[in-house]
C-alpha cells in the first residue's frame, strides 16, 4: 500500500476499510462469547424500531454506539427517556461512564440520540492498532447488547400494558 504525504488515495482508503472490517469479523469469530451465535451482533436488528447499534472506526478512535433515530420526534423522545430512566442498567455493564448525547448531529445534518463509548488515540490508518480497535469494539458491543436487552425487556413489558 502506497502512503504519500500522510494521505491515502480513495481506492486505498476503501481497501483499507474493507480489510479492517473483514478483520473485525474474523476477530469476532474467535471470540468465545460470540462463537455459537448465528449473527455476531444485533446492530440494526434490535427489534425496537428507530434503535440501532453501530461500530465506527476513524482516525480519532474506536466507537461503539447505540443510536436512537426514530422519524417521529415524539417517539424518539419517548425512547430516549426510557433509556435515561433505566440508565443504571446500561452503565452497570461498563467500567467507565457512557457518553449520552441527546442532540448528536450526523455528517448528513440529521439529529439523533447517541449513547456511546469511545477509545480515543487510535487511528484506523495505523494497521498496527487494529487489534486494539477490535478488542475494544467487540468487548464493548457485547456489554452494550447486554444492557440493551435488559432495557428492551422493560420496554416490551411497558408497551404491552
Amino acid at each position: 500500500m502506497l502512503y504519500l504525504r500522510g494521505m491515502y488515495s480513495k481506492d486505498e482508503v476503501r481497501d483499507l476499510k474493507k480489510r479492517f472490517w473483514d478483520g473485525l469479523s474474523a476477530y469476532a469469530e474467535s471470540y468465545e462469547e460470540l462463537r455459537d451465535r448465528r449473527h455476531k451482533f444485533m446492530l440494526h436488528n434490535t427489534r425496537l424500531k428507530g434503535v440501532s447499534m453501530k461500530f465506527d472506526a476513524t482516525r480519532e478512535g474506536a466507537f461503539v454506539i447505540l443510536e436512537i433515530d426514530h422519524r417521529n420526534d415524539e417517539r424518539k423522545a419517548k425512547l430516549y427517556n426510557h433509556f435515561v430512566e433505566n440508565r443504571e442498567l446500561l452503565d452497570a455493564e461498563f467500567d467507565t461512564p457512557l457518553i449520552w448525547d441527546a442532540h448528536y448531529r450526523k455528517e448528513c445534518g440529521s439529529e439523533v440520540v447517541r449513547i456511546y463509548c469511545m477509545h480515543s488515540g487510535l487511528d484506523i490508518h495505523r494497521q498496527e492498532q487494529w487489534n486494539d480497535f477490535y478488542l475494544f469494539m467487540v468487548d464493548n458491543m457485547i456489554r452494550l447488547e447486554r444492557g440493551f436487552r435488559q432495557i428492551k425487556a422493560i420496554w416490551d413489558m411497558w408497551e404491552g400494558e
